[in-house]
């Protein structure tokens, strides 16, 4: 176990910050796109893992696509795409990554099989190598326990979409060594990501925050007591929040809400999180928000909401009444 642990965090140099070259992203999921996307433009050469080459490749041409979106709404230019998709190499193996220094783990939110990647990645990456999970809700500690340097572990918890979120949570286990910890601040830095400290909690501070909130306007819309579109716009104007909770939910992926409530239920007991029956309707349904092309809301093929497309309790009553 590390010593140093219980330091409080140095200050970074530029040295440490401008010798991040590339970065291993292992899973190329909507997560591991989005952060590959957000280092590649910052310049880092990134190598992008996925189990087979069907799926890798349809992670690189969704990545390409994004860039294309991103070029059709004048927010890049054609040789900035070049240039960027240009740092971003695949593999399907961990052979390539022997040399690598940050591995940024991004697969499933589950613990067994978090543990399988780190025993390979155990076995091929040099000593001084960092394993850094996107976990959301998993322990950090927990996981740092199924390798062989738990010193060397840490969460950086990006929100999604990566590429517009300029915020990360390094989470600190147990076992996390400062010597790891201000590595990961230099990466964030080089991401141009505001960083903060947590400690090791069920939810950190986003998802534990946030959560209570979805889950109670998904309650108050399937009481009947307003409409998807008229809660979302109580919390926007009323809030000055940039988008409602409902639409939040959505881009975030509601199978992803309910594994987070889930989680937070499980571990911390509290009834706040304990996920609101149409939530698992939905879910159930195969209705999981922008990625599916409805949830509370429809989305047209350009990801934008159909005007008018808000469910109501009744649209919901009508729904289960139809189900066999």
């Amino acid at each position: 176990m590390a010593t140093d642990n219980v330091d409080s965090p140095s200050q970074l140099d530029g040295d440490a910050i401008s010798s991040i070259g590339k970065v291993v992203v292992v899973g190329g999921g909507t997560m591991g796109q989005g952060i590959a996307q957000a280092a590649a433009k910052r310049g880092i050469e990134i190598l992008l893992i996925e189990k087979n080459e069907e799926r890798l490749q349809e992670a690189l041409s969704e990545i390409a696509e994004y860039f294309d979106h991103e070029i059709a709404r004048w927010a890049m230019t054609e040789s900035e795409k070049e240039a960027t998709l240009s740092r971003i190499k695949g593999d399907v193996g961990f052979d390539g990554i022997t040399d690598q220094l940050y591995i940024i783990e991004t697969i499933v939110e589950d613990l067994k099989e978090k543990a399988l990647v780190y025993k390979q990645l155990d076995q091929v990456c040099k000593p001084e190598a960092i394993f850094i999970t996107n976990t959301s809700t998993l322990s950090i500690t927990e996981l740092a326990s199924t390798t062989e340097r738990p010193d060397r572990f840490i969460g950086m918890h990006f929100l999604n979409p990566v590429p517009k979120i300029h915020l990360v949570e390094l989470v600190r286990g147990l076992t996390t060594s400062l010597r790891t910890f201000n590595k990961a601040l230099a990466l964030a830095e080089k991401l141009d990501r505001t960083a903060i400290e947590v400690f090791e909690s069920p939810g950190y501070v986003t998802t534990r925050v946030m959560m209570p909130l979805v889950n109670e306007a998904i309650q108050v819309l399937m009481e009947g007591i307003a409409s998807a579109e008229d809660i979302d716009t109580a919390i926007r104007l009323g809030y000055e929040f940039p988008r409602g909770p409902l639409e939040m939910a959505d881009k975030i992926g509601l199978d992803n809400v309910l594994n987070w409530l889930d989680t937070l239920f499980h571990n911390l007991g509290d009834v706040k999180y304990r996920p609101c029956p149409l939530l698992r309707m939905l879910v159930r349904a195969g209705n999981l928000g922008l990625k599916t092309g409805q949830g509370f809301f429809r989305y047209d093929p350009e990801g934008r909401i159909i005007p008018g497309s808000g469910q109501t309790a009744a649209a919901y009553r009508r729904f289960i009444d139809t189900q066999p």
